[in-house]
């Protein structure tokens, strides 16, 4: 994904900076841009608005992996690839929406255990 990149490096963009737009850890931008994790359609939206481009100026299809089977053993699992999932954006947007939520339950939570503690 050079155009993503050399386009973010122009702009003086961090991928820490960029890897907030699309809802995602900074390591998983980073996968997402060297090529080996899928960059959806609505996250090179994000980006594409991000850098003030459309999508077509930086988006690449991403290469698929190549599995190396020189020595079959059949019935075995021992084949030479990887394996990527990826969650969709909205999914993990929604899902830290969620750990927040339950991080300011634990908090109250405490807040409350402090207080019953101090009526002993």
């Amino acid at each position: 994904m050079e155009k993503l990149r050399n386009l973010r490096k122009q702009r003086g963009y961090t991928q820490d900076y960029m890897s907030k737009i699309i809802s995602t850890d900074v390591s998983n931008y980073c996968r997402k841009e060297s090529g080996d994790v899928r960059i959806y359609d609505d996250e090179w939206e994000k980006l594409a608005k991000a850098l003030d481009v459309p999508v077509q100026e930086i988006k690449e299809e991403r290469k698929s992996g190549i599995v190396n089977n020189e020595n079959p053993i059949y019935n075995d699992n021992s084949g030479n690839f990887n394996h990527y999932n990826n969650i969709p954006g909205d999914i993990v947007e929604n899902l830290q929406d969620y750990i927040k939520v339950l991080k300011a339950q634990i908090e109250a939570l405490k807040e409350e255990n402090k207080k019953l503690k101090s009526k002993r």
